[in-house]
């Protein structure tokens, strides 16, 4: 029997609606401005995994705040970031074509690790979780790299490669969430609303 729950989803992704709508969780999609000149940025000092779970809480809080100006109906909320970390190195959406290749050659050959943190605010209380993926890249020719730089495919992936995509050929190795790598786990997620009474 589906889910009837009805929440917020504090997010423009299109995998991560995708993945709600195969758990059966009835949402809205909320297109929530960034503030001006917001690229996320990371604070001197921050480590990886604090910098994932704070921008994921910020993105709901965020939520919270235009739901409040925008006068619409109070609901839960879902707040999830994605982040692929290279030893010490986030690896963000890339520039241009010339930094995903840049990126795609840095993952060329080496394991790095995902990390998606979700947050859900539900009646004053938040509820967090993160999962953390290792995964494995083979080695990848220049014509290969070039190739999928040409797809346009990495242009607005963290760490420039879609697993559900093309990119899913590279990967030789992969310990953890298929679904956290793509932008939402869907086992954390599902505890998140066990734990808050949702579900």
């Amino acid at each position: 029997m589906k889910n009837h729950l009805v929440l917020y989803l504090a997010s423009a992704s299109p995998r991560r609606h995708e993945i709600l709508t195969l758990m059966g969780i009835d949402h809205q999609v909320l297109r929530v401005p960034p503030p001006p000149g917001d690229d996320e940025p990371r604070r001197p000092g921050e480590a990886p995994a604090d910098y994932v779970t704070r921008t994921a809480r910020e993105k709901a809080v965020r939520a919270v705040q235009w739901i409040a100006r925008q006068h619409l109906p109070v609901l839960p909320i879902l707040g999830a970031d994605t982040t692929v970390i290279l030893g010490d190195r986030i690896l963000g959406k890339p520039l241009d074509r010339a930094d995903a290749a840049n990126t795609l050659r840095a993952l060329s050959g080496r394991e790095h690790e995902v990390r998606t943190a979700v947050v859900l605010l539900h009646a004053g209380h938040a509820y967090e979780e993160t999962c953390v993926t290792r995964v494995r890249f083979r080695t990848l020719t220049d014509g290969e790299i070039e190739d999928y730089c040409d797809s346009g495919e990495p242009l607005d992936k963290a760490g420039g490669y879609a697993i559900q995509g093309r990119a899913g050929r590279f990967v030789s190795h992969l310990e953890g969430s298929f679904t956290g790598v793509m932008g939402l786990p869907m086992y954390e997620t599902d505890r998140l609303l066990v734990h808050s009474g949702l579900s």
